[in-house]
């Protein structure tokens, strides 16, 4: 045990690319890792990571031990995962996801989750920021939009609209833009979770345009970007899962619905492994099923504006 203890740590080190990040995932003490990893060394007669101030790489004789050691430990935590699991999941799930979504439309969905696997622990950390699932020990990740990290998995779990918006009032007082250069002319409300807020890109993208917006009003979620446009204060872009409710019930109304852009989806992610756990196979089933078919937050606003992705 005493030599899985030193490769798990130096596995953790060089996922971390530190020996405190390291620690912090394995919940010991950065000195214990260090003297884990300086004892692997020792035994095998070979330095197996090069060590600066600022930084922790892999040496090549480092690289070639870790892919093989990969394969011991993943084959031991599915050894010991086949023994947990025969009664179903179970031990601590750790998920990340955005705030606006996670709040709005996962919560009810992780109720009901926890509520069938009661011997699971859920623990679920909201956060807009785009979490690093192996340095920071989360088993999976529910993310929107574009996914860059090609080293993860991702699963498709539903489709999301962008939707432009409005209080009835406003548009009543200042016009209801009918074209995207239109929008130059009223006040717009920016999410600054956007990559790039003050642009609003619409249409497919073989006929993508870009509109620049202005507006006094600027909040880093949808939710109070939403709420702002149903108070008056301009027009929005939002999710739709954000807005759905205010639109169902008419204190918004969507605006330039065919020239929306194409759909966004909701994907879970999580890291390779030879050996997926049970807990997290069952979570993103569960989401999967959960999401199937047109999403709630499409339903019963969308049918009076339906939405196309050409002009």
């Amino acid at each position: 045990m005493d030599r899985f203890d030193e490769i798990g740590a130096f596995a953790a080190v060089a996922d971390a690319r530190s020996f405190t990040q390291a620690a912090r995932r394995l919940g010991v003490s950065s000195a214990q890792v260090s003297k884990l990893v300086a004892r692997l060394e020792n035994r095998l007669g070979a330095r197996l990571l090069n060590r600066t101030t600022r930084d922790v790489s892999l040496t090549d004789t480092g690289a070639a031990y870790l892919e093989r050691a990969r394969d011991l430990l993943e084959g031991f935590d599915a050894l010991e995962t086949s023994v947990r699991d025969q009664g179903g999941p179970s031990g601590t799930l750790k998920v990340s996801a955005p705030v606006s979504f996670g709040k709005g439309q996962l919560v009810p969905a992780l109720l009901d989750f926890a509520t069938e696997y009661p011997a699971l622990a859920v623990d679920v950390a909201f956060a807009d920021r785009l979490v690093n699932l192996v340095e920071e020990g989360f088993d999976v990740a529910v993310r929107i939009g574009h996914l860059s990290d090609s080293s993860l998995v991702a699963r498709r779990l539903a489709a999301v609209r962008m939707v432009t918006c409005a209080a009835p009032d406003y548009l009543a007082a200042h016009g209801t833009p009918a074209v995207l250069e239109d929008l130059a002319g009223h006040e717009a409300i920016l999410d600054t979770n956007a990559r790039e807020p003050l642009v609003w890109a619409f249409g497919p993208h073989n006929d993508r345009r870009e509109v620049r917006v202005h507006g006094r009003l600027r909040f880093n979620g949808a939710e109070a970007c939403v709420a702002a446009a149903v108070a008056g204060f301009g027009i929005t872009r939002s999710p739709a899962f954000a807005a759905a409710d205010e639109l169902r019930a008419g204190r918004l109304t969507p605006i330039l619905c065919n020239f929306e852009p194409e759909l966004i989806h909701v994907h879970a992610v999580y890291p390779h492994a030879r050996h997926l756990a049970a807990k997290v196979r069952a979570f993103v089933d569960f989401l999967a099923r959960r999401y199937a078919g047109e999403p709630a937050w499409h339903q019963g606003w969308g049918e009076l504006h339906p939405h196309t992705t050409g002009r």
